[in-house]
């Protein structure tokens, strides 16, 4: 199991010296990934707990890449309708490369009205918009030479292209992870999870394409270490391979006694599905 922690980008938590001290404790502690996650235009009523404030996901990772060189850094969920193609496929691009290819793009389709209000961007169209999102960046990171608009040109550079990790739930998501995508990432609960992550499963082998990875965001009961051994065991019966902790936290010495509590968990290594040998 790859353990993981969501770092607020939002809020009055997202600030440099947080950031900071989150990333050197979780590169430090041997976690596998730090993750962001995507608001661009939160309305007034609706912006407790963050005020309205979020960094921009892609240029926290960029921040992110350029202080750490070995843990993983992934956007859980980037907004695909939020943004344009091109301009978004060159930011992962240059992410990826200037990282060393550590990158993980999380995606998803959006869900608040307000902000495709304030983009001008129909929520009706959220569903075909990712679709035609992610297969452009298909193509981009698949040949140097694309086109768009009627307009050839070179996608440069042009590193291996991040593993793509569809958000949501089903149908919608997993459908979505079998036609572009590497992986899910799902919330909830294991006991729910483990169902669907089969099927998924079954359905990729059918369809002849690579076993779907599983990375899912949860809440680890970090105080209490023999519970959140028992909790990552049930997420791995599950199916699942990755596991993101979230949830708030007042200061970057809460931040920093999380990550260390998660790093101990991920050195310890001392979980495995019921059953197994």
């Amino acid at each position: 199991m790859r353990l993981g922690f969501l770092a607020r980008n939002m809020g009055p938590e997202a600030n440099t010296e947080t950031l900071v001290e989150i990333a050197d404790a979780a590169e430090a502690g041997g976690l596998d990934h730090l993750w962001v996650v995507d608001h661009i235009a939160i309305p007034p009523d609706d912006a407790e707990g963050s005020g309205g404030r979020y960094l921009d996901p892609l240029a926290t990772l960029a921040f992110l890449a350029a202080r750490t060189r070995r843990i993983g850094l992934g956007t859980a969920v980037l907004i695909l309708p939020y943004r344009p193609p091109l301009p978004t496929a060159k930011w992962l691009a240059t992410i990826q490369e200037l990282s060393g290819g550590r990158l993980l793009l999380g995606v998803g389709a959006g869900w608040m009205e307000p902000e495709f209000r304030a983009l001008g961007v129909p929520r009706s169209r959220r569903g075909a918009l990712t679709d035609q999102t992610l297969d452009f960046f298909h193509r981009c990171f698949d040949d140097e030479v694309v086109e768009a608009h009627g307009q050839s040109f070179l996608f440069r550079p042009r590193p291996k292209r991040p593993p793509i990790y569809v958000g949501g739930g089903v149908p919608h998501a997993t459908a979505r992870v079998l036609r572009s995508g590497d992986g899910w990432m799902p919330m909830g609960d294991p006991a729910k999870l483990g169902p669907a992550i089969a099927t998924l499963r079954d359905d990729a082998q059918a369809a002849g394409r690579p076993r779907p990875e599983v990375i899912a965001l949860g809440g680890l009961e970090l105080d209490d270490p023999a519970r959140a051994r028992d909790q990552i065991a049930a997420y791995a019966e599950a199916g699942v391979d990755g596991l993101i902790q979230g949830g708030r936290y007042p200061d970057a010495a809460t931040a920093r006694r999380r990550v260390d509590a998660l790093a101990a968990l991920r050195a310890d290594g001392g979980w495995a599905p019921r059953g197994a040998p």
